[in-house]
Order: C-alpha cells, then sequence, then structure tokens
C-alpha cells in the first residue's frame, strides 16, 4: 500500500533522513521506533506531503506522492494524527471533528462516520458541544484520531499518539489503534514507546539517526537484544 524508496530529508545542510526504505502492506500494523531525533516525525511529514525529500519516491497504491499537495494526499486516503494532536481550540468537538470531513463531500457519508467516531469514542459524544481545547490530554488524543477517521483513511499515519499521556490513557489508545485495524485500516504508528508498539505491530523498523538499523516482526524485534538494551531497559 506504501512504499518509501530511498528517501533522504535535508533541513539546510542537515541531513534529517538518510536513503530510508520500507513498505507497508494493506491490514498491516507497521511500527517505525526509535529515540527523540531519529528523523521519525520527518518521515511522516514526507509521506503527508508537508516536506518534500531531497532524493527518493514516496508511493500510494502504486501512485508517486512525493510532489503531491497534502489535501490530495488527504483525498487519496492517507491521514495523520500530528505529534502533539493540534485540536484547533476555540472550535467545540464536534467542529474539530467536522475539519476532518472537510474534503469530502457526501453528507450522508459524513453523517454515519461521525456515528461511528462518536460509538469508537463516547467520550466525544459526551462532550461534543465543549470547547475542544478544554479536553484533557488523552481526551484530546482521541478526538484528533476521531478527526483523522472522519476521512475515512485507508491508512492511518499516528505520530507519538502516547505522547504525556498517563498510562490507562495510554492503554485505552493502543487498543483503539487495534480495533481501527480490525476494522480494516492499515496503520503505520511512530513511537517512543518501543514496547507498546512492537507489541501491536506486525513489522517494525528501528531508526537511528535518521538510518533504518533494523526490521523484523513486532515479536522479533521485541525479542532483540539491541532492541531491549536500546529501549526496553533489557
Amino acid at each position: 500500500m506504501l512504499k518509501v524508496n530511498d528517501i533522504s530529508v535535508h533541513y539546510g545542510v542537515i541531513e534529517a533522513v538518510r536513503k530510508i526504505t520500507f513498505e507497508v502492506n494493506q491490514g498491516e500494523i507497521v511500527s517505525l521506533v526509535g529515540a527523540n531525533g531519529a528523523g521519525k516525525t520527518t518521515i511522516l511529514r514526507t509521506i503527508s506531503g508537508l516536506i518534500r525529500p531531497t532524493t527518493g519516491t514516496v508511493e500510494f497504491e502504486g501512485v508517486a506522492i512525493e510532489k503531491v499537495p497534502p489535501q490530495k494526499i488527504v483525498a487519496a486516503g492517507l491521514s495523520q494524527v500530528p505529534e502533539g494532536r493540534h485540536i484547533f481550540p476555540g472550535l467545540t468537538v464536534l467542529e474539530n471533528l467536522e475539519m476532518g470531513a472537510f474534503l469530502r463531500k457526501n453528507k450522508e457519508e459524513n453523517k454515519k462516520m461521525m456515528k461511528e467516531v462518536f460509538e469508537r469514542f463516547p467520550i466525544l459524544a459526551e462532550r461534543k458541544g465543549q470547547d475542544a481545547s478544554t479536553l484533557s490530554g488523552g481526551e484530546q488524543q482521541m478526538l484528533a484520531m476521531g478527526r483523522a477517521l472522519m476521512s475515512q483513511p485507508k491508512l492511518l499515519l499516528l505520530d507519538e499518539p502516547s505522547m504525556g499521556l498517563a498510562p490507562i490513557f495510554i492503554k485505552e489508545i493502543f487498543n483503539i489503534i487495534q480495533d481501527i485495524q480490525k476494522q480494516g485500516t492499515t496503520v503505520l504508528l511512530i513511537e517512543q514507546n518501543a514496547n507498546m508498539a512492537l507489541s501491536i505491530a506486525d513489522r517494525g523498523y528501528v531508526l537511528e539517526t535518521g538510518k533504518i538499523v533494523l526490521s523484523g516482526t513486532g515479536q522479533e524485534l521485541l525479542a532483540s537484544e539491541e532492541v531491549q538494551k536500546a529501549y526496553l531497559g533489557g
């Protein structure tokens, strides 16, 4: 479904990502794990069209998208939940969700999707008239995920969904990610919490300073001595 081919990304003279190649198959959860500054967010922003790669290509369902504007990438079925959530303050929970369906003009489909989002996140239904900025961190993460789902993505990109959340919310968010996959959405997950990310991943890639240094199934990487030493305190 997604093929990242040999991409490098520069910020000025600094090379943030160096010749990265990986793929995501339909129906998978694929995790990219690594420390802060490893290049994880840069990769997601490049896939979403927010950054242009210096070299290499990004293919979504066989079509090159590395030069396509972000809104067209969303319309093609690829949606991102950014790090830090970036909900719209001053808008209600309902209005934030409606923004997620901005590119979709079928009102009946949007109503159906809103119903599904409220069923998946009952707390959002309870608080739909509330200013989104007054929600807790965990609730804002659910809102950001719900907003992304409103665009009915084929592939959902999640950037550090557990960041800054209490353990009880982290567990809930990861359960929701698995549920989203079971409902038919493919997931590319970026996480510092390697243990949680790899435990739900079909496959994973380990990033260090802009390069992929290890890859394998989630279970293989969890069992890897190198991963345990670097990320799991083993």
